[in-house]
């Protein structure tokens, strides 16, 4: 609305200019916060989502390592079993 407008809605209703002004502004204002806080909200998701990703990598690497490596021992005490108890140290 252009001031002349404003002016004949405010008359129209008993209001008055400032007041319109003020609700205005109240209103945008009560929302500028939000929309601060929903893209602080998303770029922490961001980042939380790549280190879960990270974490979760590492997880799988460390685990197939750690099923190497029982695999490995369950083998070495087979052979001993089959072979006898000459391990050197």
């Amino acid at each position: 609305m252009n001031q002349a407008e404003l002016a004949a809605y405010c008359r129209e209703k008993g209001l008055y200019v400032e007041q319109v002004e003020a609700w205005k502004d109240f209103c945008i204002n009560a929302n500028g916060g939000v929309a601060e806080q929903s893209k602080s909200l998303q770029k922490n998701l961001k980042e939380k989502e790549k280190e879960v990703k990270q974490l979760s990598k590492e997880l799988r690497r460390k685990e197939a390592a750690l099923a190497e490596t029982a695999a490995l021992l369950v083998l070495r005490k087979k052979a001993q079993a089959a072979w006898g108890d000459h391990e050197e140290d």
